[in-house]
């Protein structure tokens, strides 16, 4: 008998029809490691609530390095370099496999591709206004349409509709032995470092050397905080990392493009805060149970910030919208993003030093509860 029954494509927000757990899930979400963090949890609520069902991830190369010692969910990796035969590589991987549920939560046309060559009873996806790219096509179900929620709140849509109420926020993310070995050696026990990582994927995003110098500088002179810059192998990213240290008065370890992404990861669960704007480390971070000071104009924090760090976030996205927009933040679109030059300029140094004064005032807190939270 099927676990889950299938049929027309029913009202937004109705539950899926279940005649008993689901045996066979597939998770159809491939970038970025952003969205992969917020999604984690996600399927570990479902692992929770359906102890029986294997779970399958069809994941992009890049954001499969992250999850690929986790035992209890099988990866697929696509790798949209390899143009057509990546897609031909998943088919193959998929050929004889048929799922009880699909939870497609990639609103994009290469995800949208691969949902067409799946074989699932049900195929779960975004509401009709939240589906861009045409994803509603490619789903026979549909998660509630909820306004103005954080992206890690949609995904929990996905779980809601499957009648999941209970939230699991647990990531599990394992480490290799010299993953750990190489982040205690940078951070040793009774080490406190705060995590710089400067950049984002949009360089538009990305916030002025010298005034992350002067927060540093604080941070080491004030807090008595290691500065430790990391990022990626970009050389707009090494020229960052070279620009912050040369304007530095302190001292800093200027990691950026030294390390894979499990070690980064690895460092950070070492790290007591990390600073960066809107990127895929701040989402990381929240994984690895870390606080972060977020960097918010071009993008709102409310809507992708790092999601138990928004307290110390600074967000001057409505000040971005009056500016550039002429309107307030509540007047435009949900997923608006302002990334007009200049725009993080709108941060000054003062607001992210009065934050992170405010996380060490506040005893060093955690980046998020101590224990697993289940809401």
């Amino acid at each position: 008998m099927p676990a889950l029954e299938s049929g027309p494509p029913r009202e937004p927000g109705a539950l899926v029809p279940l005649a008993g757990s689901p045996q066979s899930v597939a998770v159809l979400k491939l970038s970025a490691i952003g969205d992969v963090c917020h999604a984690l949890p996600v399927v570990r609520t479902l692992q929770r609530a359906w102890p029986a069902a294997h779970f399958t991830w069809i994941i992009g190369r890049v954001e499969s390095q992250l999850l690929a010692g986790i035992p209890d969910i099988e990866l697929i990796v696509f790798d949209k370099r390899r143009g057509l035969s990546g897609y031909a590589e998943v088919r193959r991987a998929l050929r004889s496999r048929r799922f009880d549920l699909l939870l497609h939560m990639q609103f994009a046309l290469r995800a949208s591709a691969i949902a067409a060559l799946m074989r699932a009873r049900v195929k779960l996806g975004y509401d009709r206004e939240r589906a861009l790219d045409l994803q509603w096509l490619f789903t026979s179900q549909r998660i509630a349409p909820v306004p103005r929620e954080h992206v890690m709140d949609a995904l929990f849509g996905f779980a809601r509709s499957c009648g999941v109420l209970e939230r699991d926020y647990r990531w599990d993310i394992p480490l290799s032995d010299a993953a750990r070995e190489r982040a205690e050696r940078i951070i040793p026990p009774g080490s406190r470092a705060l995590i710089v990582s400067p950049c984002s994927s949009h360089a538009v995003r990305n916030w002025r050397a010298e005034y992350y110098a002067q927060v540093c500088d604080y941070a080491v002179q004030a807090l008595g905080l290691r500065v430790i810059l990391c990022g990626g192998r970009s050389s707009l990213e090494r020229q960052m990392g070279e620009r912050l240290a040369a304007a530095m008065r302190a001292p800093c370890e200027n990691l950026i493009g030294q390390d894979t992404l499990e070690e980064f990861y690895a460092l950070l669960r070492r790290a007591a805060v990390l600073l960066t704007p809107d990127s895929g480390p701040a989402h990381m971070a929240t994984a690895a149970g870390v606080p972060v000071i977020g960097l918010y104009a071009s993008t709102s924090s409310a809507r992708t910030g790092p999601y138990f760090s928004r307290q110390w976030c600074v967000d001057r996205f409505e000040a971005a919208a009056r500016h550039y927009l002429g309107k307030s933040a509540g007047e435009l679109p949900w997923r608006t993003k302002i990334d007009r030059p200049g725009v993080m300029d709108l941060i000054r140094p003062q607001d992210v030093i009065e934050r992170l004064a405010a996380w060490a005032a506040a005893g060093d807190p955690p980046g998020r509860p101590a224990a697993e939270v289940r809401a």
